[in-house]
C-alpha cells in the first residue's frame, strides 16, 4: 500500500472513532484533566500506555500498525470517575480496580476500619484510595463513592474532603460531605469559616439543612435581604419548619421574642438555640450528642453549678475521655472540690476510702500541693491507676506525659524509669538521620531517596562504600541491605558483581498469595493488603523480612512511589 492510500484508511479510521457512537465492556485507561476535557480524547489500548488521539493535534506514524479492538466505550454517564489524585502520580491507572472483586475491597477496608492506621499506611492508603478510578468488579459507582465519602467522614478527614469536593462537581453523596464540613466548623464555633464552606453548595445539592446554614450565613454577614429572600422561597418549597422560621424571623428582627426551647435535633438547631436563647443553660448528659459536645467546649458553654454533682461530673469525665471535650475542664472540677486539712495530709491513706470521683479530686490536688520529684512522681501514677480503674485512661494519658516530660527521665526515681518512659507520648518527629556507611541500608547511599542526592554521587558512594564493607569478613548482609539493594538496582544503578544477590535471597521468602495478585495485576489490591500489613506500625517498627518483601512487592509492580515511602521510614538510623 502506498504511503497516500495508507493516509487515506488512517483518516478514515479517525473520522470513524470521532463520529461512531462507542461502547465498551473495557474501561478507558484515560486521565481526564477537569469536566470540560471529558470529549476532547480518544484512548487506543487502555491497559497500557496512555496514548491520546486529541482531535486538535493529530500526529500518526504511517510505520506504526495500529490496532483497533471490537470494543466501544462507554458513554460519559456511565464511565464517571472520582477521586483527588492523578493515578499516574502512583502508578495506577483508571483501571485498578478492574481485575479485583468488590467483595474483596469491601472486606479489605472493614478490615482497615478496625486498625489505627499509623501516618505512612493512611498516607498510603490516600493514594490507593482516592487516586480516579472506575469501581471494583461488582461494585456500582454510588458504593464505591459511598465507600471513599464514608472513609472521609469516619476518620475526620476534612482536608480531604474538601479537595474531593473541589475535583468533583456532582456525585451521590455531595450534600452529606458539605454537612461534616459545616458541622465540623460549627463544632468549633467558628461559624466565619463555616460559612465559607457554602461554595460548595449549588444547584446540584438539593438539602433542606444545607439552604437552611446557607440563610443563616446570611444574616451572619448582615445580608439579611437575601436572606429573607431565600427563607421565602425554602418554605414555599415546604422545606422550612417551625423552629427554623422563628429562629430566623427573631435574627432578622421580624419578631422581638422566640422560644426559650433548645432544640437537640442537630446541631445547626443546637447552634441556634445557643446564640438566640438570652440565658442559654444547657446540662449535657451521657445520651447528649458527640457535635454538640464538641461545640459547648468550643464555645466555653460547659459550666457546673453544683461541684457535689457527681453524676454530672461523672457525664463529663466521660466526654473528656472519647475526646469530646478539653480534659483541661475535668482537672479544673477536681481542683474545685474541697477537703479538709487532714484529708489533704494523710490523702495517701485516705483517698481509698472515697468514691473514684473525690479520690481523683483529692490525689490530683496533693500531687500539685507537692514539692519533691519523687513524691510528685508516686502521686502521678496513684493517679494513673485510679483514671484506668474506670476506664479513663485518655483523660490522664496527654497530662501524665506532659508531667513527666516536664520533670525530665533523668530525674525521675529509677524504680519508675521504666514505667515513666513508656507512658511518655512519642513525637511524630522520629528523629534526626545519621549515616553510618559501615552498614549499607543505613549508608550515605540513601541519601538519593532522603534528599533526591545526584545519581552520579549515588553511584560513587555504591561503588565506595560495597569497596568498604567487602574487607569486612565478619559482614552480614540484612533483608534491609538486600531491600536497598533491589531499589536501587530498579532505579538504574549498577551494584557490584561480589555482591551474591541471588543467595540472599534464597533467605527469604515473600507471601505466595501476595504473588499470586500481582500475577492476576491486582496491583491497587495488592497496595491495599500492604496497608493491613503495616497497620498501625510504622515502616522502621517492622521486622527486617517483612520490611524486604513489601519492598520487592512493590518492585515488582513498578510501585515506586509507595515502596519510597516504606524505604524512607524502614532504613534510616534516626537518633
Amino acid at each position: 500500500m502506498t504511503l497516500k492510500s495508507y493516509n487515506k484508511v488512517t483518516l478514515l479510521l479517525i473520522i470513524i472513532l470521532m463520529l461512531t457512537p462507542l461502547k465498551s465492556e473495557e474501561k478507558i485507561d484515560i486521565w481526564k484533566n477537569k469536566k470540560n476535557e471529558k470529549n476532547s480524547n480518544v484512548i487506543i489500548n487502555p491497559n497500557t500506555s496512555n496514548i491520546n488521539i486529541n482531535n486538535k493535534n493529530l500526529a500518526i506514524d504511517p510505520n506504526q500498525s495500529i490496532q483497533i479492538e471490537n470494543k466501544s466505550l462507554k458513554s460519559s454517564e456511565e464511565a464517571r470517575i472520582f477521586g483527588v489524585y492523578d493515578p499516574a502520580d502512583y502508578n495506577f491507572n483508571l483501571n485498578m480496580w478492574s481485575s479485583t472483586k468488590a467483595d474483596d475491597v469491601r472486606a479489605s477496608i472493614k478490615r482497615l476500619k478496625k486498625i489505627k492506621l499509623s501516618k505512612t499506611s493512611n498516607e498510603i492508603l490516600d493514594g490507593i484510595l482516592f487516586s480516579f478510578s472506575y469501581p471494583p468488579e461488582g461494585m456500582d459507582e454510588k458504593e464505591f463513592i459511598d465507600l471513599k465519602i464514608n472513609w472521609l467522614i469516619e476518620n475526620n478527614r476534612s482536608d480531604l474532603i474538601e479537595n474531593f469536593l473541589k475535583q468533583n462537581e456532582e456525585f451521590d453523596g455531595k450534600s452529606r460531605a458539605v454537612q461534616f464540613l459545616v458541622d465540623g466548623n460549627i463544632a468549633q464555633a467558628n461559624i466565619k469559616e463555616g460559612c465559607k464552606k457554602i461554595e460548595f453548595i449549588d444547584s446540584t445539592i438539593k438539602d433542606s439543612y444545607l439552604e437552611k446554614f446557607k440563610i443563616y450565613c446570611l444574616v451572619f454577614n448582615n445580608k439579611k435581604p437575601q436572606a429573607q429572600l431565600l427563607l421565602d422561597l425554602l418554605r414555599e418549597q415546604n422545606q422550612s419548619d417551625k423552629f427554623f422560621d422563628d429562629k430566623i424571623n427573631y435574627l432578622l428582627g421580624i419578631s422581638e421574642k422566640t422560644s426559650e426551647k433548645i432544640n437537640e435535633k442537630n446541631l445547626l438547631n443546637f447552634y441556634l438555640s445557643s446564640v438566640t436563647i438570652k440565658k442559654f443553660n444547657y446540662e449535657p448528659t451521657i445520651k447528649t450528642k458527640k457535635e454538640i459536645w464538641k461545640y459547648l467546649n468550643a464555645a466555653n458553654l460547659i459550666k457546673i453549678k453544683d461541684i457535689n454533682d457527681k453524676e454530672k461530673i461523672k457525664n463529663l469525665e466521660l466526654a473528656a475521655n472519647q475526646g469530646q471535650i478539653d480534659e483541661k475542664i475535668i482537672f479544673n472540677i477536681y481542683k474545685q472540690i474541697e477537703f479538709n486539712l487532714n484529708t489533704l495530709i494523710n490523702a495517701k491513706n485516705v483517698y481509698q476510702t472515697l468514691d473514684k470521683i473525690d479520690a481523683r479530686s483529692l490525689i490530683f490536688q496533693k500531687y500539685l500541693l507537692s514539692e519533691d520529684t519523687k513524691t510528685k512522681v508516686e502521686y502521678l501514677f496513684i493517679l494513673d491507676e485510679l483514671f484506668k480503674e474506670d476506664n479513663l485512661q485518655s483523660v490522664f494519658s496527654s497530662f501524665l506525659s506532659d508531667s513527666l516530660k516536664k520533670i525530665g527521665l533523668d530525674n525521675i526515681p529509677k524504680n519508675y524509669q521504666e514505667i515513666a518512659s513508656s507512658r511518655i507520648l512519642s513525637k511524630s518527629d522520629i528523629g534526626k538521620i545519621k549515616y553510618n556507611d559501615k552498614i549499607l541500608h543505613q549508608s550515605k547511599i540513601i541519601k538519593f531517596y532522603l534528599e533526591n542526592e545526584e545519581e552520579k554521587k549515588v553511584q560513587k558512594d555504591i561503588d565506595r562504600i560495597f569497596k568498604k564493607i567487602s574487607k569486612n569478613r565478619k559482614y552480614f548482609f540484612s533483608a534491609k541491605d538486600l531491600a536497598l539493594v533491589d531499589a536501587l538496582t530498579k532505579d538504574g544503578f549498577k551494584i557490584p558483581n561480589s555482591f551474591n544477590r541471588d543467595e540472599l535471597i534464597a533467605k527469604y521468602n515473600v507471601p505466595k498469595n501476595l504473588v499470586g495478585l500481582i500475577k492476576k495485576k491486582q496491583n491497587a489490591f495488592l497496595a491495599l493488603k500492604i496497608v493491613e500489613i503495616i497497620g498501625e506500625d510504622e515502616p522502621y517498627q517492622l521486622d527486617p523480612e517483612t520490611i524486604y518483601f513489601i519492598t520487592n512487592l512493590l518492585n515488582e509492580t513498578d510501585l515506586i512511589q509507595i515502596r519510597n515511602k516504606v524505604l524512607i521510614s524502614a532504613l534510616p538510623l534516626r537518633v
